[in-house]
């Protein structure tokens, strides 16, 4: 079977690269060779910077109106080519064909008309005379050109999430995918084309290496990255050198709190799915429970049961929960946190590869941790979940909040009280109450700390895509 050499996108044409190294593009299903990416060069960079550039003279002073319009069509553009995008999806990823149907593509597109009804909205403070003789308004403008870098464990939803409200705003872009999953933005770059302007929406393939070069790019105004926390960093460092914004969605340690009161198995259940689902490959996943010491055992049996339930498979397998880790990068990264678990840790389900072929992970859960254990603290983004007990509610406070990230969390009780008084001293962007993962478009989606700064969603989300300005006039 011949590989494919894949292409960028640029000023609404798929051209070739000008760089001569390729990466293979892996399928971590069966470990075969799919396709080849170039490692795009500053050359590639700067032409899709240009493109973004020239065709923000026009698309930045569209109306709202025509924005709309267009971001509308992608949508339904994005439901009717549902095959193609999920296709080359799994391709990259692995995950079944329905799940990226329906957590990536539909959800995507329904995002997409909320950042279309979005690009209506911006708001600014009232006109008026705040000085007398002078009247004030704000301008809510767009950036200018924004560069983009979307992770591999949703890479189409990912890219909606940053594609949309940079857009609604009246934005141009320069996006880099994953360098082990452009298939399905190379897809969304092709129904595109006719939708948006020539040189709206650019793609550049490439490693971490040419994802710097993007944001070291003086032109842009912007740079965005969903990514883990030392590539956020790097990125906040490179953005700052020529105090340019960033928005940075970075890594996620989220806690489940259980209190004494709750219904065991329901409640296991949900955590569960929440820590398992896409192999736990997700920032907001639930990572690390922790349980009062009354129902400890209880629940850990009944999240063993659950864990055991939802094993790992291939997209071919109906009965399989989620399916590989992405690369074999990070299948090994998983594992080396399983081999160097401190002595007291004890693994109760789990804990090894699923198969011999493929990236597959067991489901995994883990009793004996302390608070101080490199599993309990660092990100695993596997299928791995911790058990701690606490004795009352401000010890479950502090060990919640004792870890650098801050993205999401969730709290599981039947007392309202406790709901009330635990979501307000929970160090997290988000806050969950007797369920864990759920997002809607309406809501912001970001954390704190470690975690980043910047939100994605909601108003607030196409908010960061734009700058304020005051205009005063004088009445004389």
């Amino acid at each position: 079977m011949s590989i494919v050499v894949l292409e960028n996108y640029i000023n609404g044409e798929f051209v070739a690269s000008a760089a001569t190294e390729t990466l293979d593009l892996i399928n971590p299903v069966d470990e075969s060779v799919v396709g080849r990416t170039p490692v795009s060069t500053k050359e590639d960079v700067d032409a899709a910077v240009e493109a973004a550039q020239r065709a923000f003279e026009t698309w930045g002073k569209t109306t709202p109106s025509v924005r709309q319009a267009a971001l509308l069509k992608l949508a339904d553009a994005i439901e009717a080519h549902s095959d193609e995008i999920v296709a080359a999806e799994s391709a990259n990823t692995g995950q079944a064909h329905q799940m990226i149907a329906d957590e990536e593509v539909k959800v995507g597109a329904d995002q997409m008309r909320f950042f279309a009804g979005a690009a209506r909205l911006l708001e600014g403070k009232a006109a008026g005379e705040y000085m007398e003789g002078f009247t004030s308004y704000v301008r809510r403008e767009p950036i200018g050109v924004v560069g983009q870098v979307t992770p591999w464990n949703y890479p189409f939803m990912m890219a909606l999430w940053k594609i949309g409200p940079a857009l609604a705003a009246g934005n141009t872009i320069v996006l880099k995918p994953s360098d082990t999953t452009p298939g399905s933005t190379l897809v969304l770059a092709k129904l595109s084309k006719g939708i948006l302007p020539d040189g709206v929406f650019n793609v550049v393939l490439g490693n971490g290496g040419t994802g710097a070069t993007l944001v070291e790019n003086p032109a842009l105004g912007l740079v965005s990255i969903t990514g883990s926390v030392r590539a956020g960093i790097a990125v906040a460092v490179s953005a700052a050198q020529q105090l340019k914004r960033a928005h940075l969605e970075l890594g996620g340690k989220a806690p489940a709190i259980v209190f004494g009161d709750v219904d065991i198995e329901k409640t296991a259940t949900g955590i569960a799915e929440a820590a398992f689902f896409n192999g736990g490959q997700d920032c907001t996943a639930a990572t690390r429970v922790i349980v009062h010491e009354s129902i400890h055992d209880q629940l850990v049996e009944a999240l063993v049961r659950n864990a055991e339930k939802l094993r790992p498979g291939a997209p071919s397998d109906p009965d399989a929960f989620y399916g590989p880790l992405n690369n074999i990068n990070h299948f090994n990264a998983v594992s080396d946190k399983i081999a160097n678990l401190p002595a007291s840790a004890k693994i109760v389900t789990g804990g090894k590869r699923s198969g011999e072929t493929g990236f597959f992970f067991e489901p995994t859960v883990i009793t004996g941790v302390a608070q101080s254990d490199d599993i309990v603290q660092e990100e695993t983004f596997g299928p791995i979940l911790t058990v701690q007990s606490f004795s009352d509610e401000k010890e479950a406070i502090t060990l919640a909040n004792d870890v650098r990230f801050g993205l999401a969390s969730s709290i599981w009780t039947k007392d309202h009280g406790v709901t009330q008084r635990v979501s307000a001293a929970l160090d997290f962007g988000a806050v969950w109450i007797n369920c864990h993962i759920p997002l809607v478009a309406e809501m912001p989606h970001g954390g704190f700390k470690y975690s980043g700064y910047g939100k994605d969603l909601s108003a607030y989300g196409v908010e960061d895509y734009t700058r304020l300005k005051h205009v005063m006039s004088s009445h004389d």
